[in-house]
C-alpha cells in the first residue's frame, strides 16, 4: 500500500474543501484487490466498499497503471531470448516440446468447511472444495 501511495498520490487519504476526509488508502486498494482477486463488478463493491461505481473503475485503472509501472521491470518483464532457449530444451527433455511454462489447478476436498459456507464452496463432486491454481516453470529468474 505504501508503494502505491508514494506512487500515485491520489491513493492517499484526502480532505474536501468543506473538510470531510475522502477515502482511505485502504478502501481504495481493497476494492482494486475484490475486483482482481474475485471478478467482482464494480457496482458489487458501492455498497460493500462505500464508493461509487465510478470512483471504483477509477481506483482499479490507477491501481493496475501503478503496478504495472513499478513493478514491471522486475516481476513483468519479458523473458529473454536466451531464457526462452533454455526453457524449452528443459521442457523438451521432461518430454513438453514446445512449452515455456504450465499452469495447473486441483480441486481440495475441504472437510472442516463451515456448514454456512458450504453451498458457496460445492464441487463438483457435490462436496465443499477449494482451488488450488498453480504456474510452474523450470526457472522464474529467467
Amino acid at each position: 500500500m505504501g508503494d502505491v501511495v508514494r506512487y500515485d498520490p491520489s491513493f492517499a487519504r484526502k480532505s474536501d474543501v468543506v473538510g470531510h476526509l475522502g477515502l482511505s488508502p485502504e478502501q481504495k486498494l481493497t476494492s482494486a484487490l475484490c475486483m482482481l482477486a474475485y471478478g467482482s463488478p464494480a457496482d458489487q463493491l458501492d455498497d460493500y466498499m462505500r464508493m461509487g461505481k465510478s470512483i471504483v473503475l477509477e481506483v482499479f485503472r490507477k491501481f493496475c497503471r501503478a503496478i504495472v509501472g513499478m513493478y514491471s521491470s522486475t516481476y513483468l518483464r519479458a523473458p529473454t531470448p536466451a531464457g526462452l532457449r533454455i526453457l524449452l530444451h528443459k521442457a523438451s527433455q521432461r518430454g513438453f516440446p514446445g512449452m515455456i511454462g504450465s499452469i495447473d489447478c486441483m480441486h481440495w476436498e475441504w472437510r472442516n468447511c463451515p456448514t454456512s459456507w458450504t453451498g458457496q464452496y460445492l464441487g463438483h463432486n457435490r462436496k465443499p472444495t477449494i482451488i488450488f491454481e498453480a504456474v510452474a516453470s523450470y526457472n522464474t529468474w529467467i
